[in-house]
């Protein structure tokens, strides 16, 4: 897999692969915003303190950088407010799925769309897949509206596909396919 470990978007906002030194920024996002976040994520609920943080941070970098689920920082504005990654990737169906989540106030400026943006272009220039999935639960309005703005394709509903605290939630799926994301960038 080639390295993509820091990207550069603009003046403003840059991605970075998540780093143990992370832990108490990002759970301090998380323990700020747990109202607000814990009714779309299901870990919320399960990170208490900065060391759960450091866990889950742990969990991802013990894994070669080659089979690793690429996990960054959303920086905007030299302060971390969220986090976005590649999950569930399926190199040997040559797909992969984005995943992210954003402090509450800085939700309305374009930094997960841009930022989703940027690491679909990822996908498809450097990890060289063929198909970028996005979940998000029927419900999350906001959430839905990023691969709908990036020209996902809504394909359906994964009913009951996520249990978030208390319930399950159906989840709809968009995807991606590089033919598709081709014809844009022509």
């Amino acid at each position: 897999m080639t390295s993509i470990l820091e990207i550069e978007i603009d003046e403003k906002l840059s991605l970075r692969e998540i780093q143990v030194t992370d832990a108490p920024a990002i759970f301090g996002i998380i323990d700020s915003n747990r109202e607000y976040l814990r009714q779309w994520l299901p870990f919320v609920d399960f990170t208490h303190k900065v060391s759960d943080t450091e866990s889950y941070i742990k969990s991802i970098l013990v894994h070669p950088y080659e089979t690793r689920e690429l996990t960054y920082v959303i920086i905007y504005e030299n302060v971390i407010v969220g986090l976005i990654g590649f999950v569930r990737s399926d190199k040997a169906n040559k797909r992969t799925e984005i995943g992210y989540w954003l402090a509450e106030e800085y939700q309305g400026n374009g930094i997960v769309t841009t930022a989703c943006q940027t690491l679909v272009d990822a996908a498809f220039r450097v990890l060289n897949v063929n198909r970028v999935q996005i979940k998000v639960a029927k419900e999350n309005e906001k959430s839905k509206k990023i691969p709908q703005r990036l020209g996902f394709v809504f394909e359906g509903i994964e009913r009951q596909g996520e249990w978030v605290n208390d319930r399950f939630y159906d989840l709809e799926l968009y995807s991606l396919l590089r033919s598709e994301w081709q014809k844009r960038k022509v």
